[in-house]
């Protein structure tokens, strides 16, 4: 973590020009900080002054991005020299859980607070409410036969949406004891159904705190069941955080443990779903202990379904800044894809969006946003563009790669 220290001067190496018809990246130089007053920028960036303007309206962005930032010549083979960064749409409080829909050529992700779920087109780039209320909806995905599951904070569940309209509940309580609050999802090729429950979801803003006695509402002086449905009024923290599985036939067994990773948040399959990718992320309402650290661990997937072989991934420290991830997902070629929230306190400036790894753990690419970035997803009709939930908005960037799996 940082030591709240002023941050020094940082360089990155950066990417330039495009030949035609293929992408050649030179390196450059891309400053971590404003330059001081009256200097020029270099280049116009989100940590430079001006920053970067990122409404409808501003002048076109010089190719290559100076935002999509190549630290291992390797990271070139995988961004797309001559398209930019573009913010698709603002105006949420916390995005979150995005998902691509193939076959309705549309994106669908999650503004938690305020309890709806919202849908991108691709066909005019227009965005409206898809489902209000969503019980405080935070991870989305598609599974094989392209239906929509979402993890609700409010509800305690992981639901699904049949083609038919129906809404089925997939999993709500484990050995009698109800779930935290679900919080992301990926599907597998065997038709189960893999989610982290972390208790984030016991909160006013994403969702509701616990009755009374409840951890998160230990003296009852919340009053939790203001503006909430009566069939939530009595819920509370039973279980510790955890991973599950749920089988085709709907048994959930846990495959992860409070013991082994603490508040699993986002989780994504390797191409060959023979490695589990689980982030650990800080403490939560009700936790007592310290929580996690903000990292990545890596499972091997057995035949048996059981995760063996854990290892840390990354730590998400670069240039001395913690890089704290929160979802990721895999393309083509086993590279983790992951969030990035490297702005704890107004500190890291620039450090915040989306960082690029190799199924080893070698850094290789980084892309800036201007505001903390909670989650990702590759979509479009040929599932080359990554999908960036930041905080408020929804961004897009093209990639010369493919996500591995349904979103």
């Amino acid at each position: 973590m940082d030591n709240g220290s002023p941050i020094t001067r940082r360089k990155f190496v950066g990417a330039a020009g495009v030949l035609a018809g293929a992408t050649a990246l030179a390196p450059i130089v891309v400053r971590a900080q404003a330059p001081p007053a009256g200097k020029p920028a270099e280049p116009a960036s989100t940590i430079t002054t001006p920053p970067r303007d990122w409404s409808p309206d501003a002048n076109p962005t010089t190719y290559v991005d100076p935002d999509v930032i190549t630290i291992d010549p390797l990271f070139n083979r995988y961004r797309q020299g001559n398209t930019p960064i573009k913010r698709l749409w603002t105006g949420a409080l916390w995005s979150e859980g995005p998902a691509w829909c193939g076959q309705g050529r549309y994106l669908v992700w999650s503004d938690i607070p305020n309890n709806r779920q919202l849908r991108w087109l691709e066909d005019d780039g227009s965005v409206k409410v898809f489902r209000m209320p969503s019980n405080n909806s935070n991870g989305n995905t598609f599974d094989f036969q392209g239906r929509q599951l979402s993890c609700e904070h409010l509800t305690r569940r992981v639901v699904r949406y049949e083609h038919d309209g129906s809404t089925a509940i997939i999993a709500d309580s484990y050995q009698g004891k109800r779930l935290n609050s679900p919080n992301d999802i990926v599907p597998h090729p065997d038709g189960s159904y893999w989610f982290t429950d972390p208790p984030y979801g016991g909160q006013l803003y994403e969702g509701t705190p616990d009755a009374p006695g409840g951890p998160s509402n230990p003296l009852g002086r919340f009053k939790h069941r203001l503006g909430q449905p009566p069939e939530v009024a009595n819920l509370k923290r039973e279980l510790p955080t955890a991973v599950y599985r749920v089988d085709p036939t709907g048994r959930l067994d846990l495959v992860v443990g409070e013991d082994q990773l603490p508040n699993p948040n986002g989780l994504t399959f390797s191409p060959d779903y023979k490695k589990l990718y689980v982030i650990s992320t800080g403490p939560g309402p009700g936790d007592k202990g310290p929580g996690g650290k903000r990292d990545m661990h890596v499972f091997d997937v057995g035949a048996d379904h059981k995760l063996s072989n854990q290892k840390l991934f990354s730590d998400f420290m670069i240039d001395g800044i913690k890089c704290g991830p929160d979802g990721a997902r895999c393309d083509i070629d086993g590279n983790v894809w992951v969030s990035s929230n490297g702005n704890p306190g107004g500190r890291g400036l620039g450090y915040s969006g989306v960082t690029v790894w190799t199924p080893e753990g070698k850094l290789i690419g980084r892309i800036r946003l201007p505001e903390v970035c909670a989650n990702i997803a590759f979509g479009g009709p040929k599932r080359n563009r990554l999908f960036m939930c930041g905080s408020q908005s929804l961004y897009g960037l093209y990639v010369n790669t493919q996500g591995a799996a349904p979103s």
